[in-house]
Order: structure tokens, then C-alpha cells, then sequence
């Protein structure tokens, strides 16, 4: 190539390689999560020039009047959130189990401070979100993020996509299998700390003398843990089957927000 006459529609091309890249990157978790701002420069530009010679869009979709650019972005953004939003209903579906569990153990006022956030959470909804995106890491989730990114060069031009009724429909859908998914997570400690408190009352009707209050508390504490072991197990199949299905989830997001001429 020569590096003295630049076709100016590669530079045009470049660009906006340059901000599907960069909008989607940044809103999609563990991207956009939590990195200093150098590493993420950094893995745009790889990303950016990694894919601009193979899935580079055509220098006719840059607006020729720079008002146009404003809706180009806005559905950049929408297209980002919406391939985010995704990922995060489980990590959200994590964190609500969590935090009930928290309060079914007791630990309602066993807080931890995230150093990464700095915001206070409870001590097992912060454990189970950690676990959980160590096995979305370890089997690959994140590379599924890329291969997303990479497929929505070829489904969405541009500030293609459009937030329609059919898309809101779904989002909403997701929105709801979110809490389904969050008290499935739970649902072992529930039944477990049910039948302790069972046992507890059924206790003291035998036995008033018995000071019930000062054994429930590490009797609670103690089964907690013992089946939060169990979750841990449940987690990685509902990892796992999220990962699998991710990939197709994804391309209909896409087809149905981008409004056909």
C-alpha cells in the first residue's frame, strides 16, 4: 500500500470499524467492567485493526451531514446495551439469589465492600457473583462476546438498530426469566433453612426450656453453607447452558431490531 496516498473512504471505513468497537466494547460486561481506561484503548485498537481487513463497513454508511452522526451513535449505544443487557440478566439473576439467601442465613448485616466499585453488597451475593464470572471466564464466555461484536458487522449496518415493539417484547422477556432464575438459584438454601426453622419451632413446643434462639443462629449458619456447596454445582450447569445458547440469543436480538427496507 502506499503510505503516501491514503484512499480517504479506508480512513472513513477505519472510523467506523473505530466506533462499533468502541461503543459495543465498552457497555458489554467484563469489556466495560471495572478496566483502566489505558487497557481498554489499548484492546480497542487491537480489535479495531484486527477486524477492520475482513469485517470493515463501507465507506457510504459515514453521514454525509455531521447531524446525522447524533441517531448513528444513539443506535450504536442501543445495539451495545442491548447484547449487554443480556449478560448481565444472569449476572443480575446471581446477585438477587445471592441477596436472598444473605438474608435467609442472617447476614443481613454482613456487608462487604467491593474494591473494585466501592459499594457495599452482601458477603454471599459478592461470592457467588465472583464464582459465577470465573466459569463464564473458564468456558469461554467472554470469546463469545467477541464473536457477537464480530457477527454484528454483517447483521447491523450502522445505527441500524432500532428499538421496536418486537425487541421491547423480548428485553422485557429476559427481564422476567431474570427473578425466575434468581429464586431457582436460592431455592436449595430456601427449602433447606425452612425445614431448620421447622425443626426449630417444632423444638420449642417439646422442649420450652430449651433456649432455641441461641442454637438457631449457627444451626442456620451452618446449613447455609452446606448447601451454598450445592449451588455452586447448579451454577456451572446454568453457566454452561447460558454460554450455549448465548451465541443464538444474540442473532435474534440483532435480526429483530434492525428494520428491514
Amino acid at each position: 500500500m502506499d503510505l503516501f496516498n491514503f484512499d480517504p473512504r479506508m480512513i472513513i471505513s477505519f472510523y467506523l470499524t473505530l466506533f462499533r468497537i468502541s461503543v459495543v466494547l465498552f457497555i458489554m460486561p467484563f469489556f466495560g467492567d471495572n478496566i483502566p481506561n489505558t487497557i481498554k484503548a489499548t484492546l480497542l485498537l487491537v480489535l479495531t485493526l484486527a477486524v477492520w481487513p475482513k469485517l470493515s463497513f463501507p465507506a457510504q454508511y459515514f453521514p454525509a451531514h455531521p447531524a446525522n452522526l447524533i441517531p448513528m451513535f444513539a443506535g450504536e449505544i442501543l445495539l451495545g446495551m442491548s447484547l449487554g443487557i443480556i449478560v448481565r440478566m444472569i449476572i443480575a439473576a446471581v446477585q438477587i439469589g445471592g441477596a436472598i439467601i444473605n438474608f435467609q442465613m442472617g447476614f443481613s448485616m454482613v456487608n462487604s465492600i467491593d474494591p473494585l466499585t466501592g459499594q457495599s453488597e452482601p458477603m454471599t451475593t459478592h461470592f457467588i457473583y465472583m464464582c459465577t464470572m470465573l466459569t463464564f471466564l473458564a468456558l469461554n464466555g467472554h470469546l463469545h462476546l467477541i464473536g457477537a461484536l464480530g457477527n454484528s458487522f454483517e447483521l447491523v449496518p450502522p445505527g441500524g438498530l432500532f428499538m421496536t415493539p418486537r425487541l421491547m417484547s423480548e428485553v422485557m422477556l429476559f427481564s422476567k426469566q431474570m427473578f425466575v432464575l434468581g429464586v431457582r438459584i436460592a431455592a436449595p438454601v430456601i427449602l433447606a433453612l425452612f425445614l431448620v426453622d421447622l425443626a426449630l419451632a417444632l423444638i420449642s413446643k417439646m422442649a420450652p426450656q430449651m433456649n432455641v434462639m441461641t442454637m438457631g443462629f449457627p444451626l442456620k449458619i451452618m446449613v447455609g453453607f452446606l448447601f451454598l456447596t450445592y449451588i455452586m454445582e447448579l451454577m456451572t450447569d446454568y453457566v454452561t447452558n447460558f454460554i450455549t445458547a448465548m451465541d443464538g440469543v444474540f442473532l435474534h436480538i440483532m435480526k429483530i431490531g434492525v428494520i428491514q427496507p
